[in-house]
């Protein structure tokens, strides 16, 4: 059986399209929303000012946290391994909605273990994805330019998804999201 009645958001997008600065627009935004859950990611990645707020293991403990099954998703990019706590599992459970930044990977994972997905691709234009990465200054021209290759067809590799293209204000981009949220939500609450 897949898990219900709640709503599952996986948030997908190329790295510099700004999903986790969308992501915390409309975090602020339904703050009031009690209903509505952002999964804290769990990464074999210490955590640093310009990045997302994660909880940080090592290897050692992700695999051991992995093999007893406590994560609801979990995956392996660029050499680093994620996870979503089983938590959001009762959430959805319970007729909430998570809102989680998974890899575009997972997503077929998501949708054969929920059973309302309401997938986001975050996404900009190449010129300006290029731009973004470089300023980031983490990776070398040859690591952007298979990043960007990597992200050039990601509309197909993510079917029926909602997309919103994150090249103007945060704001825009930020309430655009939040109103598929809260579309998305009202659909699966409508349907307990």
């Amino acid at each position: 059986m897949k898990i219900g009645p709640g709503l599952f958001v996986p948030v997908v997008g190329p790295s510099g399209a700004g999903k986790d600065s969308v992501m915390n627009y409309a975090r602020g935004a339904i703050a009031t929303d009690h209903q509505v859950v952002f999964a804290r990611r769990v990464i074999t990645r210490p955590v640093s000012p310009d990045d997302e707020d994660h909880d940080t293991l090592s290897e050692d403990e992700f695999f051991a946290l992995e093999d007893r099954g406590a994560f609801a998703l979990s995956w392996t990019s660029h050499g680093l391994h994620y996870g979503i706590p089983n938590a959001i599992n009762d959430v959805i459970r319970d007729g909430g909605t998570v809102i989680a930044n998974i890899s575009r990977g997972s997503i077929d994972e998501a949708t054969q273990r929920y059973a309302n997905v309401v997938p986001i691709l975050i996404t900009v234009p190449r010129d300006i994805l290029a731009q973004r990465l470089a300023a980031r200054g983490r990776e070398s021209a040859s690591q952007i330019e298979a990043r960007l290759s990597r992200s050039a067809n990601i509309g197909a590799i993510v079917p029926e998804c909602r997309m919103i293209e994150n090249s103007g204000t945060i704001e825009q981009a930020g309430e655009e999201f939040v109103q598929i949220i809260k579309e998305a939500a009202r659909i699966s609450r409508f349907a307990l």
